[in-house]
């Protein structure tokens, strides 16, 4: 067996947070006297300038129902909203966007999949948590 440390083989990349920080907007300013730091993402995660510029022009070009309207502008919120589910299924690698599901938040999320796994869970089983887990694991 060869003995190869994780350190050798993995690639090594850079982690420029001033960088990173310049993508969100809101992170420019200072809150006494220093940089804003956020730290409440489970709650409301900031947005970078990419999500501000979509969202912007969404409002401004195509604000409609997707998959509900037949006319241009339901046209143009569905095109752009199953265009993000593929760019998010390529970048998970998943086989079919069938496996993209978009929650409005982390909550909804987790009761989805608690819920689905409801079926399946019979009397005397476990779900173990721990203390790093989201509120919503752990209330009812």
């Amino acid at each position: 067996m060869t003995d190869l440390s994780v350190a050798s083989t993995a690639k090594r990349t850079t982690f420029d947070v001033d960088a990173i920080r310049r993508d969100f907007p809101i992170l420019s300013q200072q809150v006494n006297g220093k940089p804003l730091v956020y730290l409440d993402n489970g709650a409301s995660a900031q947005k970078p300038e990419a999500v501000l510029d979509a969202m912007d022009r969404y409002y401004r070009e195509m604000h409609s129902n997707v998959h509900r309207g037949a006319h241009t502008l339901g046209d143009r919120a569905t095109s752009a909203f199953e265009g993000a589910r593929e760019t998010v299924r390529n970048f998970l690698n998943a086989e079919s966007t069938r496996e993209i599901i978009w929650t409005r938040g982390t909550t909804e999320a987790i009761n989805l999949v608690a819920n689905g796994l409801a079926p399946r869970l019979k009397a005397g089983d476990e779900i173990l948590v721990s203390h790093m887990e989201h509120h919503a694991n752990i209330v009812p």
